[in-house]
C-alpha cells in the first residue's frame, strides 16, 4: 500500500509542476496580448482549491491531476459584453492567437532546459559506459570485458544512459554502428556492431540485453556471500566477505565467472587451487568441489552463495552554473532527437505501440527517480516536460498542435478555417486522443499484471 501511495504522490507532484508551467505559458502570453483569462486550472473536475486574482482570473486546483486548462474570454463560447469584446481571444490577430497557443509547449521546452541545468549543477550520479559480459552480436563484434565505449557513430558517450539510448535507437532501426572503445589494456579500437542481423527490431528497454551487453557495474563482485554449512568452501576455511581472485588457472573478475571456472576445471578427486583476498592479504587454499546430480543441469559446487549488493555509480555529471547552460542545451537537443525519432518510428510501424506509457508507468518512473535522488528526479521531470511539449505540438485537433495547424492554414488562405471543418476536426482529434490514452492505459495494466 505504501508503494502505491508513493506512486500517486510523485505522479501528482510531477504532473502538477509540468501542467502548471505549461498552462502558465498560455496565461502569461494571453495577458501580454490583452486577452482576459477567466480561469487558470491545474487538474480537472470539482475544484478543491480556488482563488480569484486581482485581474479577475479564477485560479483553481481540480481533484483529477491529469492535465489542466486556461479558459479565455471568447465570443464563440459565450456572449461577451461590448465593453470587454476587445479582450476576447477570437478578436486577436491570428499571429497573437498562434503565439498564445504555442506558448504552452514552448514553456515546457524552457522548463526542460531549466531542469537539466539544475540537474547538472546538483550533479547526476551515473555509470561509465564500461562493458561487462558480452555474447551474441556484441561478442562477435569483438567487444570485451572492461572495454570503455568512447563514441558511437562519432558521438561522444560519457555514461551508460547516453550509450543505451544510442544503441537502442540503432537496434530498433536495425542498422550497423561504429564503436570507438578503449580497451582495459589501454589500447584503442574501432569496432563495427552489426545490428542489421536482428530478425525483428527489439524493444528499446531490452535492446542492450538483446545486443549481448551487460554493463560492468551490473556484474556482482567475486565476493563470498553465504557459505553453506558443511560445504566444500566452509571446510576449506572460506568465509563471507572473502574476495575470490582466481580458480585454478583462471582469474575471476565477477561472480558470474566463478561458476564457469568451477564447471570447466572441476574433476573428481582433483582439488582446485583457489586464491582469495581477506583483510587485504592474499591467501590460497585447495578446495574439492562436490558434484550435485540433483541440480538442473547437474553441477560442481563450492558451497558458496552470491553477495547481496547493487550497482555502484562511478560517474558524476556535474558542471558549474555557467558551463551547465551549454550542457543543458546539448542534452535537450540529444533528448529531442531521441524522442522525435521514437515518435516517428511508432508512426511508421518500426517501433511497437507498446512503448506508449500512461499515468501508471509515469507514476512508477516518478517514484523510482525520486528514490534515486534529486538529480535523477530532475532528469525525469525534464524528459517528461519535453515529452509534453512534443506531444502537444502533434497536429491533432484538440491538442495545441491542432490549433496551430488551423492558424497556419488561416495565415496562408487569409481567413479562418470553416466552423464545420473545425467541428469535424474536434471529433476526429478527440477520437484519436481517447484511443491513444486507452492504449497507454492498456499498456500500463499489461506491464503491471506481467511484472
Amino acid at each position: 500500500m505504501l508503494q502505491y501511495a508513493g506512486w500517486i504522490w510523485w505522479l501528482i507532484v510531477s504532473l502538477g509542476i509540468l501542467v502548471t508551467f505549461h498552462e502558465f505559458g498560455h496565461y502569461w502570453v494571453a495577458r501580454r496580448c490583452g486577452v482576459k483569462v477567466l480561469r487558470f486550472s491545474v487538474g480537472f473536475g470539482r475544484p478543491i482549491l480556488r482563488r480569484t486574482g486581482r485581474d479577475g482570473t479564477e485560479f483553481v486546483v481540480g481533484w483529477i491531476p491529469l492535465g489542466g486548462y486556461v479558459r479565455m474570454l471568447d465570443e464563440r463560447e459565450a456572449d461577451v459584453p461590448e465593453a470587454l469584446a476587445a479582450q476576447a481571444f477570437n478578436r486577436k490577430s491570428v499571429h497573437q492567437r498562434f503565439a498564445i497557443v504555442l506558448a504552452g509547449p514552448v514553456f515546457n521546452l524552457i522548463l526542460c532546459v531549466a531542469l537539466l541545468w539544475a540537474m547538472f549543477v546538483v550533479g547526476k550520479a551515473d555509470f561509465l559506459p564500461l562493458v561487462g559480459q558480452t555474447q551474441g552480436i556484441a561478442a562477435q563484434a569483438g567487444l570485451r570485458m572492461d572495454d570503455r565505449i568512447l563514441a558511437i557513430d562519432g558521438q561522444r558517450m560519457d555514461t551508460w544512459t547516453h550509450a543505451q539510448i544510442a544503441l537502442a535507437t540503432a537496434a530498433v532501426d536495425r542498422r550497423p554502428v561504429q564503436l570507438d572503445v578503449l580497451r582495459g589494456t589501454g589500447d584503442s579500437a574501432s569496432l563495427r556492431l552489426d545490428l542489421s542481423t536482428f530478425a525483428k527490431a527489439p524493444e528499446p528497454a531490452s535492446a542492450l540485453r538483446d545486443i549481448g551487453i551487460v554493463p560492468r557495474q551490473f556484474l556482482l563482485d567475486p565476493l563470498v556471500g553465504e557459505v553453506a554449512v558443511g560445504g566444500a568452501a566452509e571446510q576449506a576455511g572460506l568465509s563471507s566477505g572473502d574476495r575470490l581472485l582466481s580458480i585454478g588457472s583462471r582469474v575471476v573478475r565477477s561472480w558470474d565467472e566463478i561458476g564457469a571456472a568451477v564447471q570447466a576445471l572441476a574433476r573428481e578427486g582433483v582439488p582446485l587451487r583457489v586464491a582469495y583476498e581477506r583483510d587485504g592479504n592474499r591467501h590460497e587454499v585447495d578446495i574439492q568441489p562436490r558434484y550435485d546430480a540433483a541440480q538442473t543441469p547437474p553441477r560442481w559446487l563450492l558451497g558458496i552463495g552470491a553477495p547481496r549488493g547493487t550497482a555502484r555509480h562511478d560517474a558524476l555529471l556535474r558542471y558549474g552554473p555557467i558551463d551547465a547552460v551549454g550542457a543543458a542545451l546539448d542534452e535537450t537537443w540529444r533528448l529531442t532527437g531521441a524522442t522525435l525519432g521514437m515518435v516517428w518510428r511508432m508512426i511508421r510501424g518500426a517501433m511497437s505501440l507498446s512503448n506508449l506509457n500512461g499515468p501508471i508507468s509515469i507514476a512508477q518512473y516518478a517514484d523510482a527517480s525520486a528514490q534515486m535522488g534529486l538529480a535523477w528526479f530532475l532528469s525525469f521531470l525534464a524528459m517528461l516536460s519535453l515529452s509534453l511539449c512534443i506531444m502537444n505540438l502533434l497536429p491533432i485537433p484538440v491538442l495545441d498542435g491542432g490549433h496551430l495547424l488551423y492558424y497556419l492554414i488561416e495565415m496562408v488562405k487569409g481567413s479562418p478555417v470553416g466552423e464545420r471543418t473545425m467541428i469535424v476536426g474536434q471529433f476526429v482529434g478527440m477520437a484519436l486522443l481517447v484511443g491513444l490514452m486507452g492504449l497507454a492505459f492498456y499498456n500500463d495494466i499489461l506491464r503491471l499484471v506481467s511484472s
